[in-house]
């Protein structure tokens, strides 16, 4: 399978680049904004079959136009696209910095937005697109002080979910999201030192890299939580 990962530097997405990397048959591109990281993602790779990218953070029509050209070049057709880029910036609402609650909701919401809608040429029938959520933007779940932003983006990018799924359906595109709530990873430590989670980086990228293959069979358009825990 021909996978995109978009933002697979560290945490669940390097994990899952991991994961997917094991099947010789999976070509993987991944994005990210350290290319150190990139580099070491793909020299890691005992298949050879990880290719790299680097993009800015947030996503700009100049990167994406960089991609697109790029995966025209390689004659690539995209089965998987797995949307992971995010930040977080915890703090108070009534204090929150407007330049940073900006940056959350673009590179939270419109960075794949605007991505998946540069890769629909790219995408064939039978194609899955997986936007991870959060616990913190699925309707109904417990939220926690400073995450008001965070959280927003990612209940924003659930329901567009939603909304691809029903305007895909006869392209045969599926469109799905989950939401994971405490996985130990690098975003959830700076977020909350010291807290530990039930769910490692490797046992969340290892059912999310099950579900980009073969979660389309059974989903579509569908919000699924994935959390032991709260947050």
């Amino acid at each position: 399978m021909n996978i995109l990962i978009n933002g697979g530097t560290r945490g669940m997405g390097r994990a899952t680049v991991e994961i997917l990397s094991e099947n010789r048959e999976n070509r993987i591109l991944v994005t990210g904004r350290n290319k150190n990281a990139l580099t070491s993602l793909k020299e890691s790779s005992v298949n050879k079959n990880i290719s790299t990218f680097v993009s800015e953070t947030p996503l700009t029509e100049e990167s994406l136009e960089s991609l697109k050209n790029h995966l025209k070049r390689e004659n690539i057709k995209l089965n998987v696209l797995i949307n992971f880029a995010g930040i977080l910036y915890k703090s108070p609402f009534a204090e929150s910095e407007e330049l940073k609650a900006r940056e959350i909701i673009e590179t939270n919401f419109f960075g794949p937005a605007l991505l998946i809608r540069q890769l629909i040429p790219f995408f064939g029938s039978g194609s899955h697109i997986v936007n991870i959520g959060s616990m913190g933007g699925f309707q109904g779940s417990i939220k926690f002080p400073g995450l008001s932003w965070y959280s927003a983006s990612k209940a924003a990018l659930a329901s567009l979910t939603e909304s691809l799924a029903a305007e895909f359906t006869e392209m045969g595109i599926s469109v799905n999201c989950i939401c994971p709530g405490a996985v130990q990873t690098e975003m959830l430590e700076e977020a909350f030192p010291g807290y530990k989670a039930l769910v490692s980086a490797s046992e969340a990228g290892t059912f999310i890299a099950d579900f980009a293959i073969n979660g389309n069979r059974y989903f579509n358009g569908k919000i699924l939580p994935f959390s032991l825990s709260t947050p």
